[in-house]
């Protein structure tokens, strides 16, 4: 049991589930650094599973490296939640399956799946006890807000979960009617734990390492759930252990300063990494059969979707360093066709960093 076997060793650090990021790639690049207990996969529809989607199913692999991991699910109809559940277990067992309550995009919620359920505390509840049944004794996690747009929703919210079943709860500090717009309201998440009766997770606003334990302090919370600060920075959770040392304590260190050539490394990894993973989802999915692309053409293709890190890897934030013309560089980036383009532009940068340092 993931979760009380991780409490016994202390708080929680955990990768947050993001649509189109937290795929096998990158989660496996953060395994590799370390520091994460647990890696929540991109959510998945419930509805594509039981239809048997190649795409979908391809979403749910994982490989060794990647465990201890929790699968997360969308859906609104308990049956088809219950079967997606047990479809996942079945395919491929992660140590925990968690219910995207949520998410506060309108593609999501106009079907009445991620946050639209916190409208629907009954059917919330039913969804719950159905997947219980479906998977045993395998941890059962939601994830929510603090409400549709009442943002003390989560108060009458979070009994009805617990009293249906689940195992634990991760609360963001916002309502959906807020979306990503103003603060994650820690005191609330506070509030949420002092209600809670399960093991409760802290999420929004923790964009720096040193902000894991100011957010787990001011809200009691058994810990964290790591989103967009990981996202070009997977020495996150690293860099957050480091910190409770006490020799390392000082709120002046933000992060831990990752040298260039160390971070080339892993950008170059898990750009591999991405490409062999896109490549074959693309495959799965046969939009490419009917022209008969090769699979070298595929992996090509598939390099484009890893932009969307990079930009995340070379914001200034993230580099923790000043790289003169760095914005050139970022421009090139973004366009990037192969993995040697990338390794061209990266080495590039890497003389640029050299000659301006000496």
């Amino acid at each position: 049991m993931w979760v009380q076997d991780t409490l016994k060793k202390g708080k929680i650090l955990a990768l947050s589930p993001m649509a189109d990021m937290t795929d096998s790639a990158f989660c496996q690049i953060v395994r590799k650094i370390g520091g994460a207990d647990i890696v929540f996969r991109e959510m998945v529809s419930a509805e594509a599973l039981v239809r048997d989607n190649e795409k979908t199913l391809g979403m749910i692999d994982f490989v060794d490296a990647e465990r201890p991991i929790v699968q997360q699910i969308f859906g609104a109809d308990p049956a088809t939640m219950a079967r997606a559940a047990e479809i996942v277990m079945q395919h491929a067992g992660p140590e925990g399956i968690d219910i995207n309550m949520g998410c506060p995009v309108y593609k999501i919620t106009s079907n009445f799946n991620g946050a639209a359920l916190m409208k629907e505390p009954p059917l919330a509840a039913k969804i719950i006890r159905e997947m219980k049944k479906a998977i045993g004794e395998t941890p059962l996690s939601v994830k929510i807000r603090l409400g549709w747009d009442d943002p003390d929703g989560f108060k009458t919210f979070i009994p009805v979960l617990e009293e249906a079943g689940a195992d634990l709860i991760t609360i963001h500090g916002r309502t959906k009617a807020q979306g990503y717009s103003g603060v994650s309201d820690w005191e609330r998440i506070r509030q949420a734990k002092e209600i809670a009766t399960v093991p409760l997770l802290a999420n929004g606003d923790i964009h720096e390492p040193h902000q894991v334990w100011d957010a787990i302090e001011q809200t009691g919370a058994d810990g964290v759930l790591i989103a967009r600060g990981a996202l070009g920075n997977p020495w996150f959770f690293d860099a957050a252990l480091r910190l409770r040392h006490p020799e390392r304590q000082s709120k002046d260190l933000v992060s831990v300063q990752i040298p260039l050539h160390e971070k080339i490394q892993v950008i170059l990894e898990h750009a591999t990494l991405h490409v062999e993973n896109s490549a074959k989802l693309k495959a799965m999915a046969k939009k490419h059969a009917v022209v008969g692309v090769t699979e070298e053409e595929l992996k090509k293709k598939s390099i484009v979707t890893f932009r969307k890190h990079l930009s995340w890897y070379f914001k200034s934030n993230k580099l923790g360093m000043e790289i003169p013309r760095i914005k050139e560089f970022r421009s090139e980036l973004v366009r990037i066709h192969s993995v040697e383009e990338l390794e061209d532009i990266l080495k590039r940068l890497e003389e640029h960093v050299k000659k301006n340092s000496v």
